[in-house]
């Protein structure tokens, strides 16, 4: 088999999204799996809805027409704020998109009518990571803009944490955000079907608020995919975290000579270099360098430690000689390291179902806390 590759796992993909669905079902809340990480491979993407997902929401177009290309009909959402360059092929191919910005929704009503369509809009609102969102004092007047335009609907709200700023969300301030639909519902009058109250970040909030309010929807991306925790890297009770496995080869083996007495120049593409603390360790190459990889999100197996990389080549140390020449290495990855890997034309993608059985949801020992093994 060739590589480098990821080994794509799509049951525990499924089993992983149906027990996130499960677990926030009772609380009135739907997910929406975000397509983003993996390019919006139509394969993973059937994995999620399989497992109960309301619709898919992704932030390139060409992975929503990749994904409409493939038979899939389900809502898709345009999860970054419109390009005015793309609106045609968004209002063609996504059910709604989140926006901030009036000029962009002007331009998504008027290709939207062209098309005899309406356009769904949620309004993306900053609640502290100053990323992308309307402040909340505007939003009133953004959304009687928007409910006056034919072509397109106010659909509903939406807001990010922990992307940019590292803000993470509590009680208050999601108390906040969901008094919001109820301002925008006295004010402007329609009913805001869609609260949208974050990502994978506020899952633990989510499963342990006693009040989640007017969020009904999560966009859930990291969880479904790694089953891991985006804040403290830690796996979710009951979710598998091997769903994706990198698999690269070994192009050499050998030992090494003592470092030069030369001083050693510090490039500036030489991201990872750890020297080593021993002469007497056997070095090997792997086909697989920075152009593939995120190689700080690698996870190393037991053994196999990593001394550096560059474009092409990732060196690593081990104690004994058992990686040979065309031997394999596998390697499990962070959220970074796996949207790097799997945006990489150079690494094969291999779908498979391995017939996984879902993992005892050690949530159930305690629903009030979202348990982290």
């Amino acid at each position: 088999m060739t590589a480098p590759r990821i080994d794509v796992d799509l049951e525990k993909i499924q089993l992983n999204a149906q027990c996130l669905v499960n677990r926030l079902r009772p609380r009135g809340i739907g997910v929406t799996g975000v397509t983003k990480g993996v390019c919006g491979y139509p394969e993973i993407a059937n994995a999620m809805l399989q497992g109960g997902v309301v619709g898919l929401a992704d932030t390139r177009i060409a992975n929503v027409e990749q994904m409409r290309r493939a038979g899939i009909t389900c809502p898709i959402s345009m999860l970054r704020t419109p390009m005015l360059s793309q609106i045609d092929r968004i209002t063609k191919h996504c059910d709604a998109s989140y926006n901030t910005e009036i000029a962009v929704i002007t331009s998504l009503a008027e290709a939207a009518r062209r098309r005899n369509k309406v356009h769904g809009i949620i309004l993306m609102v900053e609640m502290g990571d100053m990323r992308d969102g309307i402040a909340p004092g505007d939003l009133d007047t953004i959304a009687r803009e928007v409910i006056k335009m034919p072509g397109v609907a106010l659909k509903g709200i939406g807001a990010n944490y922990a992307c940019l700023n590292g803000t993470v969300p509590d009680d208050k301030t999601m108390a906040g955000f969901s008094m919001l639909a109820n301002d925008i519902e006295g004010a402007c009058g329609p009913f805001i079907e869609t609260v949208s109250g974050g990502n994978s970040v506020n899952l633990p909030w989510a499963m342990s608020s006693q009040k989640p309010g007017r969020i009904n929807d999560l966009r859930l991306g990291e969880a479904i995919l790694l089953g891991v925790d985006p804040i403290s890297g830690q796996q979710i009770g009951g979710l598998y975290r091997d769903a994706f496995t990198l698999i690269a080869e070994v192009i050499e083996t050998k030992s090494k000579p003592e470092p030069p007495t030369a001083p050693i120049v510090e490039t500036a593409s030489l991201r990872l270099r750890i020297l080593p603390d021993c002469c007497d360790k056997k070095r090997s190459i792997l086909a697989i360098g920075h152009q593939d990889i995120d190689i700080s999100g690698l996870v190393f197996p037991p053994g196999v430690a990593p001394v550096g990389a560059t474009s092409d080549h990732l060196v690593v140390e081990t104690n004994d000689h058992r990686l040979q020449v065309g031997s394999e290495v596998s390697f499990q990855l962070n959220y970074s390291a796996l949207m790097r890997s799997m945006s990489a034309p150079g690494i094969e993608k291999i779908m498979r179902h391995s017939g996984a059985s879902p993992i005892p949801d050690l949530a159930k020992r305690n629903r009030s806390e979202l348990a982290l093994v």
